[in-house]
């Protein structure tokens, strides 16, 4: 079994956003208010309460552009939030629909085809694991179902490195 960690939006770049930085297509982030339920912070990793600003923006969530850099709109609080810290926990933002696209990345950023499934909530977690015990995966996107938006990534847990004794 390979242990799994859910991990949200760096700091980094909802901080960006925050200080009026420009999103993956060079615009800056429109602001809008929620009016419920579907607007699940990329950072926090819960969803945005009704009556609260929040920024909708182009995220890519690759290093380089290329040609599986997919980028779609997401969503962010206004103002800061923390990061999503209970990583081995699946985040709340995942109870908000009935299934997810579940897909797995090589260490290039490339598609593993064949690896994309809609999977149910209660499914992510375990296909999360099995994707990421084959050596071809390097890391695991999930995304919403039904328009593709990407929610977080699911990474392996890494062992800590071994000291020997009298080091």
């Amino acid at each position: 079994m390979t242990a799994i960690r859910f991990v949200a939006m760096p700091t980094a770049d909802a901080e960006h956003l925050w200080n009026g930085g420009r999103d993956a297509y060079d615009r800056r982030p429109e602001t809008i208010v929620s009016d419920g339920p579907g607007h699940p912070c990329r950072h926090c990793l819960e969803n945005i309460d009704v009556g609260e600003a929040l920024l909708v923006f182009a995220y890519r969530p690759f290093p380089e552009l290329q040609p599986y850099a997919e980028t779609g709109p997401v969503f962010l609080h206004k103002q800061a939030c923390a990061r999503y810290a209970a990583e081995e926990i699946m985040p709340p933002v995942l109870t908000t629909s009935r299934d997810f696209i579940v897909r797995g990345y090589s260490e290039n950023d490339r598609i593993v085809y064949g690896t994309g499934a809609v999977t149910a909530i209660g499914d992510i977690p375990a296909y999360g694991e099995d994707l990421l015990a084959r050596p071809d995966m390097a890391y695991v996107h999930v995304r919403s179902a039904r328009n593709n938006c990407f929610q977080c990534r699911i990474d392996k847990v890494k062992a800590p490195a071994l000291v020997e004794a009298g080091a």
